[in-house]
Parts: C-alpha cells; sequence; structure tokens
C-alpha cells in the first residue's frame, strides 16, 4: 500500500488532555448546540488525515472509528480533495430535478456496475443513510402494492419516523419520539453468540424467521425485508452461514423486495464491495451511504431496474440528493478504494486483529472477559462478558466495555461502542491506516482490556 500522509502518523497525548482550547469550545457548545446531540469524545479536532486526528489543542489520536466508517480513504483523501476543489470551482449547486449535471449520471454508472449481480439496474441518490432507507422503503411500496415490512431484532436503520420504527433499540434512537410510522414488523436475527440452541443452523434460523413472517403477518402483504448483511449499531452481528441466502430466497419466492442495508458494510469495508458478497447473496435494492463519498453527504438506493422504474415521475428526489460536489468526491473515493486496493488491505486488517486478540483470549484464560471477536474485514468487534461467563450464561458487561473505550481515549485511541446491550466495541479503522499505528492502536486497547480482566 503506497499512500503518502500529509499528517504524521504518530499518537500524542498532552498532559492537559482535554486542553484548553476543547474546553472552550466545549463551554460555547453548551450555550449553542442541542443538549440531544451527543458526543463520543472531548476534544474538537483540528486535522485528520489517514488513521490520525488531530484536536485544537495539539493532541494526536489514532482513529478506529473512521467517523462510523465513513472515511473509509482517510479523512483528507488527496484524490477526495482534488475533486471537490475542482468541483466547487465550477458548481456547488443546481438540484438534479431542475437541472442535472454528469457527476449524478456517472455515479449512478458506477454503482450499476459495482453492486452485486448482472441485472439491470437503477440507481437513485440521496444524502444520508436513513433517507436511502426510506425511499428504498417507498420503491418496495410501490413496485409490490404492499405494505407491511419486516426488520429484524437489533437492527439500526436510521434516526427518521419510518427508520425508527425499523431501528430495535429505544434508547436512545427512539424514546420519547413516537408514535412510528405502521406496518413495520419485526423477526428474530440469527445472532450465534447469543442463540439459546448454540447448534442452529443458518438456514434453520431464516425458516425460524419465515415462520413468524408467515404466521404472523402473511407473506403475500409483505412489501419487503430489509437487513443489515452484517448488523452495525446492534453489535457487529454476523448472522449464521445461510441465513441471508435463504431470506433471500424466501423473499424471491414470494414477491418481496429483498433490501441489503449497506450503509455500514459497504465499500471495501468487509474485504469486499459489499457485504452480501460473503454469501453470493444478491439483493433487490441495496442502499449505501457512509463510506461512499470520503466523507462527503451522500447515499444512494441501487436495485433492479423494474423496481426503481416502477415509480412515478417526481416519486424520488430531493433538493440535495446527488449534490455535484459529493458527487465527483464518490467517483474519487471509489477511484482511490479501487487502486489502493483497500478490499485487500481490509482483509490484512482483519487477519492482524483476529490473530492478536484470539491469542489475548487464550491467554486470559479464566478471567476471559472477551465472549466473542467477530466481524470480516475491518469491520471487527469485540463483545464483553462478565469474567467467567464467556462459554456460559454470557452475562453482557457494559461497564467494563465504558472502562475500556475511557482508557483507550486517554492514551489517545478512538474507538466507539455499540450493542443492544451496550457491551461491544467496534473496530473501524480508515483502510489507508498503516501497519505501525494499527499495531499501537491496538496495543493500547489490550492494555486497556488487561487492565480490567
Amino acid at each position: 500500500m503506497d499512500i503518502q500522509y500529509r499528517l504524521e502518523q504518530k499518537r500524542k497525548v498532552l498532559a492537559d488532555f482535554p486542553g484548553p482550547k476543547s474546553l472552550e469550545l466545549a463551554a460555547r457548545r453548551a450555550n449553542a448546540v442541542a443538549a440531544g446531540v451527543a458526543s463520543s469524545v472531548p476534544v474538537y479536532v483540528a486535522d485528520a488525515d489517514g488513521g490520525i486526528i488531530h484536536d485544537v489543542d495539539g493532541n494526536s489520536f489514532i482513529d478506529l472509528g473512521s467517523g462510523i466508517a465513513v472515511t473509509t480513504v482517510g479523512a483528507s483523501d488527496a484524490a477526495v480533495v482534488g475533486a471537490v476543489k475542482e468541483q466547487v470551482e465550477h458548481f456547488t449547486h443546481t438540484c438534479f430535478m431542475v437541472s442535472p449535471y454528469e457527476g449524478y449520471v456517472a455515479v449512478a454508472e458506477k454503482l450499476n456496475e459495482l453492486t452485486p449481480g448482472d441485472h439491470a439496474k437503477r440507481t437513485v441518490l440521496f444524502n444520508s443513510g436513513a433517507e436511502a432507507v426510506e425511499n428504498a422503503i417507498k420503491i418496495a411500496r410501490v413496485a409490490t402494492g404492499r405494505n407491511a415490512v419486516v426488520a429484524f431484532d437489533h437492527a439500526y436503520h436510521g434516526r427518521t419516523n419510518l427508520t425508527m420504527g425499523l431501528t430495535a433499540k429505544a434508547m436512545p434512537y427512539k424514546h420519547g419520539f413516537g408514535p412510528f410510522a405502521p406496518e413495520v414488523y419485526r423477526a428474530p436475527m440469527s445472532y450465534p453468540f447469543r442463540e439459546e440452541n448454540a447448534q442452529i443452523t443458518g438456514k434453520e434460523a431464516a425458516e425460524r424467521a419465515i415462520l413468524m413472517i408467515s404466521k404472523q403477518i402473511g407473506a403475500d402483504q409483505v412489501a419487503a425485508i430489509i437487513i443489515e448483511p452484517i448488523q452495525g449499531e446492534g453489535g457487529f452481528i454476523v448472522p449464521a452461514d445461510g441465513f441471508l441466502p435463504r431470506l433471500a430466497e424466501f423473499a424471491k419466492e414470494n414477491g418481496i423486495v429483498f433490501i441489503a442495508d449497506e450503509v455500514q458494510s459497504g465499500f471495501a469495508r468487509t474485504g469486499e464491495w459489499f457485504a452480501v458478497q460473503h454469501e453470493g447473496v444478491v439483493p433487490d435494492l441495496i442502499t449505501t451511504a457512509k463510506g461512499i463519498a470520503g466523507g462527503m453527504p451522500l447515499s444512494a438506493v441501487t436495485g433492479r431496474a423494474e423496481l426503481l422504474d416502477a415509480v412515478h415521475g417526481g416519486g424520488l428526489g430531493g433538493t440535495y440528493g446527488g449534490n455535484p460536489v459529493a458527487c465527483a468526491a464518490a467517483l474519487a473515493a471509489i477511484e482511490t478504494m479501487d487502486s489502493q486496493d483497500l478490499r485487500g488491505r481490509a482483509r490484512e486488517i482483519e487477519a492482524i486483529v483476529k490473530e492478536r486478540f484470539g491469542r489475548l483470549q487464550a491467554e486470559l484464560g479464566e478471567k476471559n472477559i472477551i465472549g466473542e471477536l467477530r466481524g470480516r474485514g475491518a469491520m471487527l468487534a469485540l463483545e464483553f462478558v462478565k469474567a467467567g461467563s464467556a462459554s456460559g450464561d454470557k452475562q453482557p458487561d457494559a461497564e467494563t466495555t465504558k472502562k475500556i473505550a475511557e482508557y483507550c481515549l486517554k492514551e489517545g485511541v478512538i474507538i466507539l461502542t455499540c450493542g443492544t446491550y451496550g457491551n461491544v466495541i467496534r473496530l473501524l479503522p480508515p483502510l489507508v491506516i498503516n501497519d505501525e499505528l494499527l499495531n499501537d492502536g491496538l496495543d493500547v486497547l489490550e492494555a486497556a482490556i488487561r487492565s480490567v480482566a
């Protein structure tokens, strides 16, 4: 991997962290920003590049979160920066629904090419993952003439009214914000680590969900089944092999639109362009965002031409959807992913992390608190449980998980927690991070785990 970094890729934390400038900004924020907006770290960013983030006080943090899987190519990739500069010199906005432009068409062509399946495809662009998910549901309902939508336990699909209904976790995403959109149903997920029957196969777990759909809703009433191929906020849950293919098969048998929500798992993150490709699943619709455009706001719904073309003219769109600057960034980011073989890099990161923390699990022995190490590519997770329960009742340990994250931050490593039970640390490093910086961050994480085990 031949990447030239603009900033030195070194961790450094000063004694007065968080520093005076960050504290000053925090005071200003308290008087200006809504209290409902929370941040994971108490420092304010001044610069970022590769796998490093500099704050306003001169601290340098290793970034193992990528802004929640957004800065896959780094936060200031040279190709993305160049494309953005070039575009803003010409125009920043015309609204594609008023005066169209080539960038939107070029991104749609690229997504039609990259997404799974060789069928005729169409794409529509939006701004956020939630917006893409909501429009995928709209498309499915128009195309099928049905209303019901099936989502899964532990799912996260967004914060709009409809996507809150699809999202499983109440706090902080849904609490107090109801009522939610109707005709949304929840089916049981395949969560291998927490299955009551440890021997259940992916196909059997799918049949469990299918039975619920058939008996409680009726397959002929279902417009769409929507699922994250690897669940994000729910805990980076990787369903058992066979689960996704059987659900997709059931959907096809019953005229149901199968939607893969790849907002977090897409764009080289798991070692393939899209996570469904690990099991050869071809979704009818696929939603993307986050890593698509190097940090610029862009999202998309891509899928079967007959489904997207079923919507009447003017039924899809939005003022900023497919903004020309974001489209330029997306084309450059995708080119960087391809030319730098970031899919291969994701697989290298997976091997490094799994070898290190698999070894740590064995070394901890009876004091092991890592219930499961899971994930694909550079979308990896450690689920923490009470000491001694990893092979027994698997008691979630959110308190210890929080302590580990706090330890890492104090040492200059930004990591993110997640999970229905708040007991999962997710690793989402930029795919352009070098081995030295990655291992330095993992050294800190390992020390944090040992400090509480």
